[in-house]
């Protein structure tokens, strides 16, 4: 079987199926925010903290999924969606939203 897969999100859909990249997206966002968190010093790269991020993870991975099904995003940008998000995490996704929101009710 040789596939041939133009991306590293084809690949892992086409292995694992779309839940399981939802959530590895999900899982590399928060661990970009902790590895910038450890950088900045604020946290121990294996603390504790670290399985506090596994329940944001799961989370915003399905708000993610949530949000690229409402825009009907294609399968290969909803990994960049879920991921983006878990960066953002519950909290950065809040300001993103009140921001976009704010933007929307002023023009209208």
């Amino acid at each position: 079987m040789s596939d041939k897969y133009q991306t590293l999100s084809e690949m892992l859909q086409a292995w694992f199926g779309g839940g399981v990249t939802t959530l590895i997206a999900a899982l590399t966002g928060r661990l970009m925010w902790h590895t910038a968190e450890v950088r900045r010093s604020k946290r121990v790269f294996f603390g504790r903290e670290l399985l506090w991020e596994l329940p944001f993870a799961v989370g915003m991975g399905l708000i993610g999924e949530g949000v690229a099904t409402y825009i009907e995003a294609g399968p290969l940008l909803r990994p960049a969606i879920v991921g983006g998000l878990a960066y953002l995490g519950p909290r950065g996704t809040e300001v993103l939203l009140a921001k976009w929101l704010n933007g929307r009710i002023g023009k209208a």
